[in-house]
């Protein structure tokens, strides 16, 4: 897991120095996450709201195209977890953007029997009310399994709604 973070660390240094421009920021809001458990053909869900805080930098690719990988941490109920979307960031209009990209997760405190690396897929759009300050809303799909040595048929995925707003220094 070190060397994962070290090569993600080392990639966002890389594209930093290629960009054309690169603009830090920070966010916080409101996360809804979801719990989908699959057992024998059924499928059971809890939801939870909690919240998330963390930093960002958006790197400038192309006039049409930007890289945004993040840093958050997230807090539900009594799941603490570190996620890091790797956000490819498309404007629309001179305020809308669309997101999208893979995510990787963190969880923390895991119990016996839980995985405790979590991936998944992210995609959202953002407005921006200034240049400064913007509101984002966005969907992160868990795609793991995060039930160590898992049984045929049974699974535990994490996902989440996530609205909030954020600002660039």
């Amino acid at each position: 897991m070190k060397k994962l973070l070290l090569v993600v660390a080392l990639a966002m240094f890389g594209f930093t120095m290629h960009a054309q421009e690169s603009i830090f920021g920070v966010k916080a809001g409101v996360d809804a996450a979801s719990v989908r458990l699959e057992a024998e053909g059924e499928n059971v869900s809890t939801s939870e709201t909690g919240f998330y805080i963390g930093a960002f930098v958006d790197i400038e690719i192309s006039e049409s195209f930007s890289f945004q990988p993040e840093l958050l941490y997230v807090s539900v109920d009594e799941l603490d977890f570190i996620a890091l979307p790797l956000l490819a960031k498309f404007p629309v209009s001179e305020e809308f953007n669309i997101l999208a990209g893979p995510s990787l997760g963190f969880l923390l405190d895991t119990a016996e029997g839980e995985k405790s690396f979590n991936f998944g897929l992210e995609a959202g759009a953002a407005y921006d009310i200034t240049e400064q300050f913007f509101v984002e809303a966005r969907y992160s799909l868990g795609l793991a399994n995060l039930i160590e040595d898992a049984p045929s048929g049974y699974s535990v995925k994490l996902s989440g709604f996530f609205a909030g707003l954020g600002y660039r220094f």
